[in-house]
C-alpha cells in the first residue's frame, strides 16, 4: 500500500544515538549523586552505631549506680568483664541505741531471725518492695568475712509483715558487722549477680547468675553487637569510697567505628 506523505518515525540509528546520550547523562548524574547517597548511608550507619553504644553504656551505668556497695569488681585481668550485685532498695533496720535495746532490733551478738525495718514496705513503689526470697545484705565491704559474693553477710527473706513498722523474717543469720548508719540493702531474688561480658564474637552481653556459679559467663541477652573494643576499669582502695567505673566501648560496622567512654561514680559506703 502506498505510504502517506505525512507519516513520520525514527530510524534505528536515531534510537541508538538517543540511548547513548541517555547513558552518558545517567553516568554523569550518577557521579554527582553517588557521594551524597554514600554520605547519607555512612551517617545513618554512624548514627545506628552511636545509638547502640550509648544505649549499652547507659544500661550499664544504671545497674552500676544501683549496685550493692563494694560489689563492683572485674574478676579477671582482661578487663572485658564487669560484675556487680544489684539492689532493688535500701532501708534502715531498728537497732540498739547505746545499751538500750527496744523493739525488734537486728541482733549482731547471736543469730537473728527477724527485725523491724523503719518505715512500711507497702509504702514503697511496687518494684522496690521487699518480697519473699529476696536477700537482705548488711554492711558489705567486699573483703573476707564481709563479702556478699560468698554470702557471708546476706540472708534470704522468709516473710514480710506490715504494721506500724515492717517486720522482716529471714533465715537465722549472725551478720558479721553492724552498719554505722543501721542500713541494709535488698538483693532481688531473680538477679543475684549481674555481669557485663564482651565475648569473642564481638557481642556485649548482660548475664545473670546466682551466687556460687562461675564468674562472668559468656551467655545471656546481647546488649550490643559489632563490638571491636571493650574495656572496663574500676580502681578502688581502702581510702577511696567513691571510685569511678570507667566504661570504654567501640562498635565497628563496614569500616565505620564509633567509640564511647563514660565514667560512673560508685558510692561504696555500705
Amino acid at each position: 500500500m502506498p505510504t502517506p506523505r505525512n507519516q513520520k518515525g525514527s530510524s534505528l540509528l536515531e534510537m541508538v544515538i538517543v540511548i547513548a546520550i541517555i547513558g552518558v547523562i545517567s553516568a554523569t548524574v550518577a557521579v554527582f549523586i553517588k557521594a551524597p547517597v554514600d554520605g547519607y548511608f555512612d551517617s545513618l550507619r554512624r548514627a545506628t552505631l552511636t545509638d547502640a553504644a550509648d544505649t549499652a553504656v547507659r544500661r550499664m551505668a544504671r545497674d552500676i549506680r544501683k549496685a550493692l556497695p563494694n560489689s563492683l569488681r572485674i574478676p579477671y585481668p582482661d578487663t572485658q568483664c564487669l560484675e556487680l550485685i544489684p539492689t532493688k532498695m535500701g532501708g534502715r533496720y531498728r537497732g540498739a541505741v547505746g545499751l538500750a535495746a527496744s523493739g525488734n532490733i537486728l541482733n549482731f551478738v547471736a543469730a537473728d531471725s527477724s527485725f523491724n525495718m523503719i518505715g512500711r514496705n507497702s509504702d514503697l513503689p511496687e518494684d522496690q518492695q521487699i518480697q519473699v526470697n529476696d536477700l537482705v545484705a548488711v554492711y558489705n565491704l567486699g573483703v573476707p568475712g564481709a563479702d556478699a559474693y560468698l554470702e557471708e553477710n546476706t540472708s534470704p527473706v522468709l516473710a514480710v509483715v506490715d504494721g506500724l513498722e515492717t517486720v522482716i523474717t529471714i533465715v537465722p543469720k549472725l551478720f558479721p558487722l553492724a552498719s554505722g548508719g543501721k542500713r541494709f540493702q535488698v538483693i532481688p531474688a531473680e538477679e543475684n549477680v549481674v555481669a557485663y561480658v564482651c565475648d569473642d564474637e564481638g557481642k556485649l552481653r548482660r548475664t545473670v547468675r546466682p551466687f556460687g556459679d562461675s564468674a562472668c559467663p559468656a551467655t545471656g541477652p546481647v546488649l550490643a553487637a559489632n563490638v571491636s573494643v571493650c574495656s572496663f576499669v574500676h580502681d578502688v582502695s581502702d581510702l577511696q569510697h567513691n571510685a569511678p567505673a570507667q566504661l570504654s566501648i567501640t562498635l565497628t560496622d563496614s569500616g565505620e567505628s564509633v567509640s564511647l567512654y563514660m565514667q560512673v561514680f560508685v558510692n561504696n559506703t555500705p
